[in-house]
Order: structure tokens, then C-alpha cells, then sequence
């Protein structure tokens, strides 16, 4: 339990707000008031977003591969070891979207759910990009193709026969529909961003 504790606080750590006080600027302020790395890429630009993205994909991963392997006295054993890297793991995501140093108000997930999934399961992350780029490149909506991409993750672990990872990713898969449940609805009514340059297929005459 005090792993999971230590995960969530190190996923409180939010990229933009920490770059963000440096470059005296809060992005909750601005464009659709989210903490992620969208949202610091059309407010601030390429490179603070790539600095977001690396610190929250980073704490995703340092929660999932090394906070576990902490000695910190005796603890009940599991009957799966991989069971607190994915705590660890989902606690880091949790932290990320609401952020007790930053008054719970942070991001939507993503980025730091990757970062854990390259330690829980490598191979998740392939269906995940492909459909995230397919979406993207086929509708402009970074919401819908996030909230897809992490669909996309529960059919193949059912495949890959593993129980754990399954719950896993159907937890994880529901979390981020939650986190994105607001571009969702402002898809359903049609005021949903499109990000324009993203997108390869469309209507354009």
C-alpha cells in the first residue's frame, strides 16, 4: 500500500504545471484548461509539449518499474508479482489526473499510461499507437482516438490469455473514457477541437 501511496504522489508531478511555473504560465488557464500534453502543445508550442510528454510518460514508468522494487520492510505477498507494477502503474495515472499538488485539477492520463505500460506490457503499446494514429489521421480528434487506442488494448490482452493484465486493461480502458468523457460530449454536439493538421483524410475540396 505504501508503494501505490508513493506512485500517486510521483503522478501528482504534472509536466505542464511544473514547466509551466517556470515559464510562469498555468495551462489550465488557457485553451480547454486541461494539464496534458494537448493542451500544452496548442497553447505553449512543440517543444514545451515535448517536455510535458517526456515527464509524464517518465513518471509512468519510474512508478511502474522502480517504486516496486523499493525495500520497504515486510509486506504481504501477492499471489501475482506483476500485480503491484500495475498498481503502481494505475496509481501514477490516477495521480496524474488529480494531483494532490495541484489541487486535484491535472491531466486526462494518457501519457503517463503509456509510460507504465512499457514496464507492464510492451506489447500493449502497439495496438495502442496504431489505432491512436489511424483515429487521429481519420477524424482530427485527438479525444476520440485516445479513448479508442485505449479500447484497443482489452482486446489483445484477452488474447494474450492473461487475467491480471486483462483487468488491467479494461480498468485502464474505462478510466480514460472517463478522463475524456467531456470531448466526448462536445463531440456528440459537434464543438468538439479538431486538430486539422493532424488529419489525413478528410472532406476537403
Amino acid at each position: 500500500m505504501v508503494k501505490v501511496v508513493l506512485a500517486y504522489l510521483l503522478g501528482s508531478v504534472s509536466g505542464s504545471l511544473l514547466l509551466g511555473k517556470l515559464k510562469k504560465v498555468d495551462i489550465r488557464q488557457q485553451g480547454s484548461g486541461n494539464a496534458g500534453g494537448t493542451n500544452a502543445f496548442r497553447t505553449q508550442g512543440l517543444l514545451f509539449a515535448i517536455g510535458v510528454v517526456v515527464i509524464d510518460v517518465g513518471k509512468g514508468f519510474v512508478a511502474a518499474r522502480w517504486i516496486p522494487l523499493l525495500d520497504l520492510g515486510a509486506a504481504p505477498a501477492l499471489p501475482d508479482p506483476n500485480l503491484i507494477i500495475m498498481w503502481c502503474g494505475f496509481a501514477a495515472v490516477i495521480g496524474h489526473c488529480f494531483p494532490l499538488w495541484h489541487g486535484f485539477r491535472g491531466g486526462k492520463g494518457a501519457a503517463t499510461a503509456v509510460g507504465a505500460l512499457i514496464v507492464i506490457e510492451p506489447w500493449l503499446l502497439l495496438p495502442l499507437a496504431v489505432t491512436w494514429v489511424v483515429t487521429l489521421a481519420m477524424t482530427g480528434y485527438v479525444g476520440l482516438a485516445t479513448v479508442s487506442a485505449g479500447a484497443s488494448m482489452v482486446p489483445v490482452a484477452w488474447w494474450m490469455d492473461k487475467v491480471a493484465l486483462l483487468v488491467f486493461s479494461v480498468v485502464l480502458a474505462l478510466f480514460l473514457l472517463f478522463t475524456h468523457r467531456t470531448n466526448l460530449r462536445k463531440l456528440r454536439d459537434g464543438t468538439e477541437n479538431r486538430f486539422e493538421r493532424a488529419r489525413v483524410f478528410s472532406n476537403r475540396k
